[in-house]
């Protein structure tokens, strides 16, 4: 029994050292999960709450049921149109581009690369008013395409869902190309050279063979223009002209108008709900395209 006992404190021991050990080694992690929790957990807890009660303070899940009025169905609707259609427009666009910049030639993808660090780095309210130049009645596009003959009146591109489109597109697409040039970078061009060797043509050795390795890059980057696209404010603001409503002009409106903070609060809740579905979402497609592998 002594022997028993004696294994027992022993065991008893090594325990002790294992959670000590393990606290140890948590330590260096504890400043990080301190930022986490001042600048995410609680801020989001205190939206959350705010959004349970209303002006006077009384609980009330009228700030939710209030988002099935036909105004913010609307900005809803319209949040995630545009944000789809942005995403779709980046992927259009930014596909050949990163391909190009990974296939041709260094100076022309040293050139690419600096172009789309410029307009990365440069102010998101500098590139949106050089956006209203460009596309205004009398702008550069207009004025331009009115001396060349192709129209006869110039083409209303701005304060309206186009401009807005084309503005959010530019500012977004080096989203999308910087993680998707850097999948296809990662790409051995060996696997394309097999490819050919067994008769493929460059066409389906493409489609079978670099397309399928491109898609994770393809994947994080369109997700990220998406869920950037969600909470775009300026751009739709100035380029929108009032036509273009959403969520987070809704939530600008509610606490600067109305100083219905219960309203706003609620809208930033669903917003960043629907976020996390939509990145858990992609998640699950993205586990089950390896596992389908």
């Amino acid at each position: 029994m002594a022997a028993n006992a004696q294994q027992v404190v022993h065991q008893s021991a090594l325990r002790r050292a294992a959670r000590r050990h393990g606290w140890l080694l948590m330590s260096p992690l504890v400043p990080a999960l301190l930022l986490i929790l001042v600048t995410f957990v609680v801020p989001i807890g205190w939206l959350f709450g705010l959004s349970l009660f209303d002006a006077e303070g009384h609980l009330t899940l009228d700030n939710y049921s209030r988002l099935l009025q036909p105004l913010y169905v609307l900005a809803f609707t319209q949040t995630f149109k545009i944000s789809l259609m942005v995403t779709l427009a980046c992927i259009l666009i930014g596909y050949p581009f990163a391909y190009v910049m990974v296939h041709g030639n260094k100076l022309f993808a040293s050139l690419a690369m600096g172009l789309l660090l410029v307009s990365l780095w440069t102010s998101l309210l500098v590139r949106t008013y050089a956006w209203l130049v460009l596309l205004q009645r009398r702008g550069v596009i207009n004025d331009a395409l009115l001396s060349l003959g192709l129209i006869d009146t110039p083409l209303t591109l701005v304060h309206n869902l186009t401009g807005t489109i084309i503005a959010m597109t530019h500012i977004m697409l080096p989203y999308l190309v910087l993680p998707l040039y850097a999948s296809m970078k990662s790409i051995d061009p060996l696997y394309l050279q097999a490819a050919a060797t067994f008769g493929a043509s460059p066409a389906r050795a493409f489609r079978d063979v670099f397309l399928p390795l491109s898609l994770p890059g393809l994947a994080a980057g369109a997700t990220l223009v998406f869920v950037l696209s969600l909470g775009f404010y300026v751009t739709p603001a100035l380029l929108g002209g009032g036509k273009v409503q959403m969520l987070s002009m809704r939530i600008a409106s509610d606490v600067s108008l109305y100083s219905n903070w219960g309203a706003a609060s609620s809208l930033g809740v669903v917003l960043l709900v629907a976020t996390l579905l939509i990145l858990f979402t992609v998640k699950k497609l993205a586990n089950l395209g390896r596992w389908g592998n």
